[in-house]
């Protein structure tokens, strides 16, 4: 591939207003508005290929079910039958180097038996049409509140920002990327060992927009109730959270429900770099859906694109006919089942600000442009080493047109562990487009819950 050309100039970096002057910045205007759908896609991508043809035209993404499909089975691969065009490994990565992450070169010089296996570009992303609309619509008023810590005059859009200008937009993107309004889905998290072992924890999460629901509080972005199902030790455990659009107005509301206690409890801690209860130490609470939470920790910069090899449509690991020690291998993810493909990725960087606390101090963010998925992120410990990779492996679920990923990877160099969240191969299937209520989020809906 030739190299990246299209990583923004550093005089256009140099040039970045602070976000506190900067969010006018996010309103589009007219002319802006009118190119969605036109040399763009409608969610803001390039919609023309690369010059080298490696990655194709967007005309459209996967809409329509492959033929044979099948919902109650899963999904069907609809590029099965494609061989891979190259595999990169330790002894070739050299040969690919301006084509891969940091994190990517770091696990192939870690693990011997770490592979890429690079497949052809398909840009399945889309929404439905009336999300492009809203899109459009809302892309002339949406903007950053103040310090960037949240959103102004935001609706329901699920791109409000379609051409960032700055980092902490592309990252609000992610964050509101379309979910059909809501969802229930049955992930199993997995912590492996350095010698393979693991015993899966399943659990089950619905999430809802607040735009979606008939009686949303102010200033509420969703909600999200997650419960804990087994292994029987640990099953009930509860959590539940209110998101804020705005979280310079207001904090994230959490609470949790301990099965032993039979109490509902406030929980504050369900936030930042507060360690998951489930994860023995491999991830942190705003890691869960790859990065989530209050971004006022850190500074944020919009480093521009890069053409780069990135784990996409990612069929092969929700085959429902693989059990999970078919996926599972000691220091990584059976990497055959694994899709990478040459895609345009917008680069944020997030830098721990001077005083504040938190165990990643920088943090490199990896994010499609057309899904505005995070794909990949690098985290570095405070001596600037790098210590953890995330991947997220997506897919277009081309039954609902949702392209939300169905595994997340943190990988830890350190520890030679990783544990993965999503694989819902032995479970059932997610449920898009669920309708629910406020009561339904609230804390005595919890404890009646816990009963």
């Amino acid at each position: 591939m030739h190299k990246n050309k299209n990583l923004l100039s550093a005089a256009l970096l140099g040039g970045l207003l602070s976000l506190a002057s900067a969010s006018a910045l996010a309103k589009l205007d007219a002319n802006e508005i009118a190119r969605l759908g036109q040399d763009l896609t409608p969610t803001g991508a390039e919609k023309a290929g690369n010059a080298s043809g490696t990655i194709p035209a967007w005309t459209g993404g996967l809409t329509t079910p492959p033929e044979g499909y099948d919902a109650s089975k899963g999904y069907l691969d609809p590029f099965a039958d494609e061989p891979p065009l190259f595999t990169v490994t330790k002894a070739n990565m050299a040969q690919y180097a301006d084509q891969l992450t940091s994190g990517h070169k770091a696990m192939l010089e870690k693990y011997p038996s770490y592979k890429m296996n690079i497949y052809p570009s398909h840009r399945t992303a889309a929404l439905p049409a009336a999300e492009y609309e809203q899109i459009a619509k809302e892309a002339a008023t949406v903007e950053l509140a103040a310090g960037g810590n949240g959103m102004l005059h935001y609706e329901k859009t699920t791109v409000p920002f379609p051409t960032p200008k700055q980092g902490l937009e592309a990252l609000y993107n992610h964050f509101v990327r379309y979910r059909a309004g809501g969802y229930t889905t049955y992930p199993t998290e997995i912590v492996v060992q350095s010698n393979g072992s693991f015993t899966p924890l399943r659990r089950e999460q619905t999430g809802v927009m607040a735009s979606a629901m008939g009686n949303p509080e102010p200033n509420r972005l969703f909600y999200f109730h997650d419960k804990v199902t087994s292994p029987e030790s640990m099953a009930g455990n509860q959590t539940l959270v209110h998101e804020p659009i705005d979280q310079t107005k207001e904090s994230r509301l959490a609470w949790t429900y301990n099965p032993g206690q039979r109490r509902v409890l406030r929980a504050p801690e369900v936030a930042y770099d507060s360690p998951s209860s489930t994860a023995d130490g491999l991830r942190t609470q705003d890691q869960l859906d790859i990065y989530n939470g209050a971004p006022n920790k850190y500074d944020w910069k919009l480093l521009g694109k890069k053409e780069l090899q990135v784990p996409y449509n990612t069929y092969k690991l929700a085959d429902r006919t693989l059990k999970y020690q078919d996926i599972i291998r000691p220091n990584h993810l059976n990497q055959d089942l694994v899709r990478y493909e040459p895609h345009r990725v917008w680069v944020v960087e997030a830098t721990l600000k001077p005083g504040e606390r938190h165990i990643y101090a920088k943090r490199v963010f990896y994010i499609d442009e057309d899904s505005w998925n995070i794909l990949v992120v690098e985290l570095y410990d405070g001596r600037g080493e790098l210590w953890r990779i995330q991947e997220a492996h997506s897919l277009q679920r081309y039954d609902v047109l949702v392209a939300i990923h169905i595994s997340e990877v943190n990988y830890d160099l350190q520890a030679r562990r990783y544990m993965t969240t999503g694989l819902a191969n032995e479970e059932k299937n997610t449920k898009f487009g669920i309708k629910a209520e406020l009561k339904d989020f609230s804390p005595a809906a919890l404890r009646r819950s816990g009963r």
